[in-house]
């Protein structure tokens, strides 16, 4: 455990980032900077920030951010948790991290906050991580009786290793390739101890759990290397434009988005059977996998995805879901953003907009110069305000509206 006070970061008018783009009425603040590789945040009740690292800093996974005198500038800092990670929660009792491998719990205290920096308890452990989407992230569902946790696939297509050919079946599905169901409550869990909730999908780095549905979303990572290894059906530019990242409603379990046996083509809005299966790029297939509920273009990288509860936005923002992408799409010219989704009576009532932009720091048509921050965690704070995390520059911040 490593403690600081950041009595020079970050000052009040060091605080607000002009250079990101949202709507009238909202502001953007800078709440920590050069933080390493910040996945996904929590904001606890008393208004602390907790983020989770990919890679350790200082020997560390997690940050804990405290603004002690609850004047919106946050000035301790605290390193703890010796594993990298994504996932991280806080929920009832408990406060929750996830390794590659596992999710584990610290217990809070009176105050709501983290007991013993030092001392947690094992969910589950021992869940498969083969380096390639590997992020374990994880979800309750409203009952708290179930934690559902992303396994995602370290083989792109389900390819078999040296040809054009896909497994079939698919052997990854066995073990990855969807979202896991566990014990919520109970210790020492491995992974036989869970069941495939949710399947087809070949990497979810956002999943919730959406309180008006009451049933899973998850944000799939689209498969790549169509051109590559099939230029008889596919251009470069089909490529570089298919297939969609898409948002898909689990109600039950069992249900299949497809992968890797179909894919979306947002462009023909059609379900379509992978080349490795006897595809095309036109037969359709998948009769019976899932619709998604939104499609977007292709290659973005959504990892988080938050429907909003809070009343400081507009009206129109309750029930919504923000999306935070961390690529960019070639076809659009723009990516590293936040994206945002209406939602009335559980389903999507308009199209998908920018909600927030100009992360990536530069013209993404006409790129000036590196990217210099990639959108990949969301939080809502105790007020309502939206928190992002950025995974490339190591910045947090803070979305905020006034009328």
């Amino acid at each position: 455990m490593k403690k600081m006070l950041l009595l020079g970061l970050l000052v009040p008018s060091m605080l607000f980032a002009q250079e990101i783009k949202v709507p009238t009425g909202f502001s953007v603040a800078e709440i920590a900077k050069n933080q390493g590789s910040v996945r996904h945040i929590a904001v606890s009740k008393q208004g602390h920030v907790y983020a989770k690292l990919s890679k350790l800093k200082d020997g560390n996974g997690i940050i804990q951010l405290k603004d002690t005198n609850q004047d919106g500038v946050f000035e301790e800092e605290t390193l703890f948790g010796k594993y990298p990670g994504t996932g991280i929660m806080i929920d009832g009792e408990y406060f929750y991290a996830s390794s590659n491998k596992g999710v584990f719990r610290y217990a809070l205290n009176a105050k709501g906050e983290i007991a013993d920096l030092n001392t947690f308890e094992t969910i589950v452990d021992g869940l498969p991580d083969h380096g390639r989407d590997n992020a374990k992230p994880f979800v309750f569902d409203a009952s708290k009786k179930h934690i559902y946790v992303t396994i995602g696939s370290w083989n792109d297509p389900c390819r078999v290793p040296g040809t054009g050919q896909g497994m079939n079946p698919c052997a990854v599905l066995d073990s990855a390739g969807g979202v896991w169901q566990f014990d919520a409550n109970k210790l020492n869990q491995g992974f036989k101890d869970g069941i495939r909730y949710a399947t087809g999908l070949k990497n979810a780095v956002g999943i919730t759990w959406n309180p008006q549905t009451q049933s899973l979303f998850a944000m799939a990572h689209g498969r790549g290397q169509f051109h590559d290894f099939y230029p008889q059906y596919y251009t470069p530019q089909q490529s570089q434009e298919l297939p969609a990242e898409a948002m898909y409603e689990f109600k039950k379990a069992g249900e299949d988005a497809g992968w890797p046996y179909i894919y979306y083509d947002q462009k023909q809005n059609k379900k379509i059977v992978a080349p490795e299966y006897g595809g095309d790029g036109k037969k359709t297939g998948g009769e019976k996998a899932l619709n998604p509920v939104v499609a977007f273009p292709a290659h973005m990288g959504p990892n988080d995805i938050l429907f909003y509860q809070g009343n400081q936005f507009p009206a129109r923002y309750k029930q919504g879901a923000f999306i935070a992408f961390h690529g960019q799409s070639s076809e659009l010219k723009k990516g590293y953003l936040v994206a945002f989704v209406p939602f009335k009576n559980g389903k999507p009532s308009g199209k998908w907009e920018i909600f927030a932009d100009n992360f990536a720091g530069t013209d993404l048509a006409k790129p000036t110069g590196p990217i210099q921050h990639r959108p990949c965690g969301l939080a809502e704070g105790p007020d309502g305000s939206l928190y992002v995390s950025d995974d490339l520059g190591g910045s947090i911040y803070r979305i905020q509206f006034k009328k």
